[in-house]
């Protein structure tokens, strides 16, 4: 049992790490919001703008495609009961990055029937609701959701033997009417303005384009502190479910999350970290430093995973049932057999590799700060 724990645990921590990931590369999205503003309306700036950005897009999709996979494999309960029940809500996040790869691929190939501004728009909502939505479903993680778990039903004969029942006809929006889900679905949308702003500052060599940012900067990241502020104290003064992995008997505790980071003081002190992080990269950014993405990036890595990890250790009700408190998911209730879990560990063996080829393509494709001038000497354009 206790080798099987361990396995869900190390898988809870991959899971959490990807999803600090993803939510540092969604500066992509972020820079998609800030083209218009930032190019002024110059066509070759806008050009230059969706270029800089477009060399990265794909590893944001690659990085999303495999934390929903590595959450199938090895928590398929959850996979089954969010993304099947909060249809609505995961659809429309799948729509908006969809068409953000019909945008880069086809915004400048010939008889472009649509024309460019059409798929600049795309890049407008990808980056505008991709990134609330994302945040916000990510915020149910904490704040729970309208759902039913029936075990028994899959030896149902001749009637359903569906495990997860959804308990609202809104299918996952109904996400909004908590606020802590909506604060953390704008932090994590300022926050990807804050860090696509970093980014240009390294990759961009156009002096208009960067004076432009100070008020997009300024405004976005007082907005993200604000919005993960009025989110992290929320859920810290909230309370949460607790589990016995052991009997699977699950209870209501006050103050849940904030006890997880007291009885756990590593993880506390990787939050810390994290937080430290992020702030000197916002004040780096606020300087126009150059390396300010790699402070607040590493910094947005460490706080998210350090969150999901608090999310889900110390006997945590990951996913909390709003209509029944049993139906609760937790790390040791809903994952994968113990088989599956030890072959996936070995495969994920791999994933040192995958981080390399990750930075290779990242160092290959950032080819130091770019002008308008050479874009426009580039055959090949985004």
């Amino acid at each position: 049992m206790e080798t099987y724990l361990a396995y869900q645990h190390y898988w809870w921590f991959i899971i959490s790490l990807l999803c600090g990931i993803l939510v540092f590369l969604l500066f992509v999205q972020g820079g998609q919001t800030l083209i218009g503003r930032l190019s002024g309306g110059d066509k070759d700036r806008k050009t230059l703008l969706i270029n800089v950005l477009g060399h990265k897009w794909e590893l944001t999709f690659t990085t999303l495609v495999t934390f929903g996979g590595a959450f199938f494999a090895s928590f398929p309960l959850f996979y089954s009961t969010s993304f099947g029940g909060a249809f609505y809500v995961w659809m429309a996040i799948l729509f908006f990055f969809v068409i953000q790869a019909v945008a880069y691929e086809y915004r400048t190939k010939p008889a472009n029937l649509l024309g460019e501004r059409t798929y600049e728009t795309f890049l407008l909502l990808n980056g505008l609701f991709g990134t609330i939505l994302l945040g916000t479903a990510v915020g149910t993680l904490f704040t729970g959701a309208e759902f039913t778990v029936l075990r028994d039903n899959i030896a149902h004969i001749g009637g359903s033997n569906v495990i997860s029942q959804w308990q609202s006809p809104w299918r996952g929006l109904e996400a909004v009417c908590d606020y802590r889900n909506v604060a953390l679905g704008l932090a994590v949308f300022f926050l990807s303005r804050t860090l696509a702003i970093h980014y240009f500052y390294a990759t961009v060599d156009d002096e208009a384009i960067i004076e432009r940012t100070k008020r997009p900067l300024a405004i976005s990241t007082a907005l993200f502190l604000v919005s993960f502020l009025t989110f992290f104290i929320g859920v810290m003064a909230g309370g949460g479910y607790e589990t016995n992995p052991f009997t699977e008997r699950i209870w209501y505790v006050e103050h849940k999350h904030l006890l997880n980071f007291i009885e756990l003081p590593w993880l506390a002190a990787t939050l810390l970290a994290g937080l430290a992080a992020v702030l000197t990269g916002l004040f780096m950014g606020l300087k126009r430093n150059r390396k300010a993405i790699w402070a607040s990036g590493i910094g947005v890595v460490v706080t998210v995973t350090a969150l999901m990890m608090c999310a889900g250790f110390n006997n945590t009700a990951y996913y909390p049932s709003l209509s029944d408190m049993n139906s609760s998911l937790t790390i040791s209730n809903s994952s994968s057999s113990l088989f599956t879990l030890r072959t996936m560990t070995y495969v994920s063996f791999l994933v040192p590799v995958v981080v390399a080829y990750i930075w290779y393509v990242w160092r290959n494709m950032t080819r130091g700060k770019e002008s308008v001038g050479e874009i426009k000497k580039e055959t090949d354009k985004y």
